[in-house]
């Protein structure tokens, strides 16, 4: 039994210089759909050709060259941190939260991998 259950849905999250750039390049090179640019949050997602699988683009000035961050979709994120925390799980800061969009928090796997839990919060999973 898992300590925490996170649903059928995975975003794989890269850091680029032009989101709108790349996702373009998702589209044009490998047949993606492009989802949204949410340009106030910096952030744009594909939808790959496997269901349940996007990719997220999250723009930097400099991005981090292979950087690349599952984010696994859940449901009372604050709860499953909650627990993750009490199994010694570490978290890299506070929870981040776009309102009416996402909630997010990013914790390290043992060797320091990054992985990130989301919890929808436009109302599209209910």
């Amino acid at each position: 039994m898992s300590l925490i259950s996170v649903d059928k849905t995975i975003t794989i999250a890269l850091s680029v210089k032009d989101r709108h750039a790349s996702a373009t390049w998702y589209q044009e090179m490998l047949g993606f759909e492009l989802l949204y640019h949410a340009d106030e949050a910096g952030w744009s997602e594909v939808q790959t050709n496997t269901a349940g699988v996007t990719i997220g683009l999250g723009e930097h000035t400099k991005p981090a060259p292979g950087n690349c961050v599952p984010v696994f979709g859940i449901a009372g994120l604050d709860a499953a941190r909650q627990k993750l925390e009490q199994a010694k799980v570490k978290f890299d800061g506070d929870t981040d939260v776009v309102e009416g969009m996402v909630k997010t928090a990013t914790f390290y796997d043992p060797d320091g991998n990054a992985l990130m839990l989301a919890e929808d919060l436009t109302g599209a999973a209910e």
